[in-house]
């Protein structure tokens, strides 16, 4: 698939989605959904990749949705591109290998909900993060009302949805709404430093580990989480990683 609204790339075991509409912020259209489940169905298929890395070109990672073309939709085109969105967002949130996103500048509204859906965050210092759709009589998509509630709690979620109002990058790490805050000139290095630790160990294991972290979040029981962790356990014992990790860790021992 060719890309108008992305820019999509694998090196070794990381691929990287960067958001790519520089002269409206990045603002989030259709296409640019479909692109992101196209790149990721690629990614997904690619044994190689086991991190995907998300962020923006030029000044934003995503100002959110584009709202000048929300300004000529009718009601029913309107769902369905709230249709598109939630289902990119829930490729996101389930995609099996871990996600990052790496928030460059602004991150707004189904800007700030695609980053939210990721496993991890980093972001610039001076980055503008948050939603305002109170503020412009619309309501958050892309599982937020959870996802924010999960990360910093629901007084703290509460505050900053019925306000509308952004927080820079150091304040998003001070309440952890992101693991890291970083000079501009070092958030790839440290995104993509991040991204190779991680894609240094099993990418079975690191399956098995996101999806039992989804289901801990409350999507099913905890006897069926301890029931999902024996055989998690023992699917991961099972590959031949296991064996190599093990011959690694006993060679050391030996030395």
């Amino acid at each position: 698939m060719e890309y108008e609204c992305i820019i999509f790339e694998k090196k070794q075991s990381v691929a990287t989605i960067a958001l790519n509409r520089p002269k409206v912020l990045n603002a989030m259209n259709k296409q640019m959904w479909r692109e992101i489940q196209s790149a990721l169905d690629d990614a997904g298929r690619d044994p190689a990749v086991k991190v995907v890395v998300f962020t923006g070109t030029g000044r934003a990672f995503s100002t959110g949705a584009d709202l000048k073309e929300s300004k000529e939709r009718t009601l029913e085109q309107y769902r369905d591109y709230l249709e598109a969105l939630q289902e990119g967002s829930r490729r996101i949130i389930r995609f099996e290998k871990p996600t990052i996103a790496a928030i460059n500048g602004y991150a707004i509204g189904s800007g700030y909900e695609l980053a939210l859906a990721c496993d991890i965050r980093l972001a610039t210092t001076e980055a503008k993060i948050g939603s305002p759709e109170a503020k412009v009589a619309s309501s958050v998509t892309g599982g937020a009302f959870r996802l924010v509630q999960d990360l910093i709690g629901p007084g703290k979620a509460r505050e900053l949805l019925y306000t509308g109002e952004y927080i820079d990058g150091r304040q998003a790490e001070a309440i952890g709404l992101v693991n890291y805050a970083v000079a501009p000139d070092k958030l790839m290095d440290k995104t993509l430093e991040l991204a190779e630790k991680i894609a240094e160990n099993s990418l079975f294991s690191l399956k098995m580990i996101k999806k039992g972290l989804n289901m801990a979040l409350g999507e099913v029981s905890l006897e069926a989480l301890m029931d999902f962790e024996i055989e998690a356990c023992l699917a991961c014992v099972s590959t031949a990683d296991r064996q190599e990790a093990l011959d690694k860790f006993h060679g050391r021992k030996k030395q």
